[in-house]
C-alpha cells in the first residue's frame, strides 16, 4: 500500500496535469501558441521526482501531451533521457549533462526516420509543488513556453500579485497619482445617480479626491469629491461630495438675485462604498442634504467607455 504522503502527491501531481491541459489548450485556442509552430514536438523529459510515482507519473504526462497537441504530432526521446555515447572516427563521446539543442536535434534526425525534423523540444517533469513546464523551439533555442504548474496555481497567482505590488511601489516612488472612475446609483428609499473621477494618492493610497457630476440630487450638477478608504474594513471608503446645481446657478446668474430651480445651488452628499470582493461592483450608500436618502450599487473602476479614464 501507497503511504498517505505518496497518496497526496500523486493528487497533487495529477491536478497539475490538469492544469497544464487546461493552459495549453487555452492558449492554442486564443492564439498564442500555434500548432504548426510546434509540432512535430520532441518530448524530451518526463521526469517523476518521487520514486512513488515512477511507474505512473511518465504515462500521466504523455497523456496529458496527447490529448493536447495529438498522438501523431509527438515523439518520445528515450535516449534523451539516459547517457548518450557517440562513437565517430579516432574519439568516443559520453554525455550524462542536460540535453542541448544541437544534441537533441541529432538524437531526432537518427530516429526520424523520413518524417520532418522536431520544431520543438518538451520538459514536462514533476516537482514538489506540481509539474514544471519547458517548450523550447530546437531551430533558435526560442523559449515558447515555460511555468510551473500546481492544482491551485497559486504560484502564478503569487507572481502576479509581486508584479502588481512593484509597479505599485514604483508608481508610489515617482509620485503618479491612480485615476479611479465611479458610477454611483442609490434607488431605495431616496434616490441619487452621479459619476466621479478620482485620483488616488498619499503614502498609503488611502485618499481619494476629484471631479462629480451628478445626474440627479440635484439634477444636473457638478463639484468636487473627497473618499478615505479603510483597508481593515473591508476597503471601505467614507467621504461626501459638494455639487452645485448648474440650472440654479444659471437661473440665478440670469436673475441676479438667488433663485432656486429644483434643487438648492449647492447640495452636500455623504457617501459609503463597499467593495464586493475583488469585483468592479459595490454597495453604496448616500445620504444628501436634500433630504434623500438611499442604498445601491456603484460602478468600480469604468474603463468600457472610450473618453472615461
Amino acid at each position: 500500500m501507497l503511504p498517505a504522503v505518496a497518496l497526496a502527491q500523486r493528487d497533487t501531481s495529477r491536478e497539475a496535469l490538469a492544469r497544464v491541459e487546461e493552459t495549453l489548450t487555452l492558449r492554442l485556442e486564443e492564439g498564442g501558441i500555434t500548432l504548426k509552430d510546434v509540432t512535430p514536438a520532441m518530448v524530451v523529459s518526463v521526469s517523476p521526482a518521487f520514486e512513488e510515482s515512477r511507474a505512473w507519473f511518465p504515462a500521466a504526462a504523455l497523456q496529458t501531451l496527447v490529448r493536447v497537441f495529438g498522438s501523431a504530432a509527438l515523439r518520445s526521446c528515450e535516449a534523451c533521457m539516459a547517457s548518450r555515447l557517440y562513437v565517430e572516427e579516432g574519439r568516443l563521446e559520453q554525455f550524462t549533462t542536460a540535453l542541448g539543442s544541437a544534441e537533441i536535434i541529432r538524437l531526432d534526425e537518427n530516429a526520424r526516420g523520413k518524417a520532418p525534423p522536431a520544431r520543438v523540444a518538451i520538459w514536462l517533469d514533476e516537482t514538489p509543488e506540481g509539474v514544471s513546464l519547458r517548450i523550447i523551439d530546437l531551430h533558435n533555442s526560442r523559449i515558447v513556453f515555460v511555468q510551473n504548474f500546481d492544482p491551485g496555481l497559486t504560484e502564478m497567482a503569487r507572481t502576479r500579485r509581486n508584479f502588481t505590488l512593484t509597479e505599485e511601489l514604483e508608481r508610489r516612488a515617482r509620485g503618479d497619482s491612480l485615476t479611479h472612475t465611479f458610477l454611483d446609483v442609490t434607488m431605495y428609499p431616496g434616490q441619487h445617480v452621479s459619476l466621479d473621477w478620482t485620483e488616488q494618492w498619499g503614502d498609503t493610497n488611502a485618499n481619494l479626491a476629484g471631479l462629480s457630476v451628478s445626474i440627479y440630487d440635484p439634477l444636473v450638477g457638478v463639484g468636487g469629491s473627497y473618499y478615505r478608504v479603510i483597508p481593515n474594513a473591508m476597503n471601505l471608503m467614507v467621504g461626501g461630495k459638494i455639487l452645485l446645481s448648474v440650472p440654479t446657478a444659471i437661473a440665478s446668474g440670469i436673475s441676479g438675485t438667488p433663485t432656486q430651480v429644483l434643487d438648492p445651488l449647492l447640495t452636500g452628499v455623504f457617501v459609503l462604498r463597499v467593495p464586493i470582493a475583488s469585483s468592479n461592483y459595490g454597495v453604496t450608500f448616500t445620504a444628501s442634504t436634500n433630504g434623500r436618502i438611499g442604498i445601491g450599487i456603484s460602478l468600480l473602476n469604468i474603463t468600457a467607455l472610450p473618453f472615461l479614464p
